[in-house]
């Protein structure tokens, strides 16, 4: 299988895609297409093949064959990912406006040539490379690490609106109930009933919306107001809860 080089040009290997949901979350799953691509390329095989493919990742595909088009629609609306073909005509310019910040899109930009080496394309700026005659396999494996990435970076910063009991236990062993309002990746938001007792580290536990998932996370105070809300940051918790809980938050930013 061809590698699959980071933004550091190190040999990555995609760690999830919508597949591996898997029985855990199959029923009821539907996923919109909320990630955005746009290919720029006139060559049709190539097209067709990634089309096939992000549209099985479930990310939407706009093809342009004009770089100077392309370089006007990225001027209005924002794309996760870029992928365009270097042996186009105006293809140089069209790079050198996103290395320079002519073209102003933060993207992953995945770069499919035909004639240049790995390195010169990495050295302008290409987060993945993968060259032609692009296979199945390999467009699966290059944009699904893509895919990764992007996900990755917008879970980030996701936060999942909830309205759930949690508890929460302190240092000295006292517990208090507490509704959980938010949740990401880093941590969550809650409403205290006792705030005066919230403070330093806590342990945190609570079942994820949906499941019989039993979540439990070391974290601490991060913030608290007079009303009783509160900001705590996970700091510790299990493999397998980590991943839980990215798994479900993905699940609820594509259904929700």
């Amino acid at each position: 299988m061809p590698e699959v080089r980071g933004p550091t040009s190190e040999v990555r290997s995609p760690l999830h895609y919508l597949g591996d949901l898997g029985t855990d979350y199959a029923p009821g799953y539907s996923c919109l297409m909320t990630l955005s691509s746009m290919v720029v390329s006139r060559d049709f095989q190539e097209v067709s093949v990634l089309e096939c493919i992000l549209g099985g990742l479930h990310i939407g595909v706009d093809v342009e064959s004009e770089p100077e088009r392309a370089r006007a629609k990225l001027a209005k609306s924002k794309i996760d990912a870029l992928i365009i073909d270097c042996d186009l005509c105006g293809a140089s310019s069209f790079l050198k406006g996103l290395q320079d910040g002519t073209i102003r899109n933060a993207v992953p930009l995945i770069i499919v040539s035909g004639s240049g080496g790995r390195k010169h394309l990495e050295s302008k700026g290409a987060s993945f490379v993968f060259e032609k005659p692009i296979s199945v396999e390999q467009a699966v494996h290059t944009l699904s690490a893509a895919r990764n990435m992007i996900l990755d970076e917008r879970l980030r910063y996701h936060r999942a609106t909830l309205d759930v009991p949690v508890s929460l236990t302190g240092s000295s062993k006292s517990r208090q109930r507490a509704h959980l309002l938010n949740l990401s990746q880093g941590g969550i938001g809650v409403r205290l009933q006792k705030p005066q007792q919230a403070a330093g580290k806590v342990s945190v536990n609570f079942t994820l919306p949906g499941t019989r998932m039993a979540m439990k996370f070391q974290g601490e105070v991060a913030w608290k107001d007079k009303q009783g809300n509160a900001g705590i940051r996970f700091v510790e918790a299990a493999p397998r809860m980590k991943r839980d809980l990215q798994l479900w938050l993905e699940r609820q930013y594509f259904t929700h």
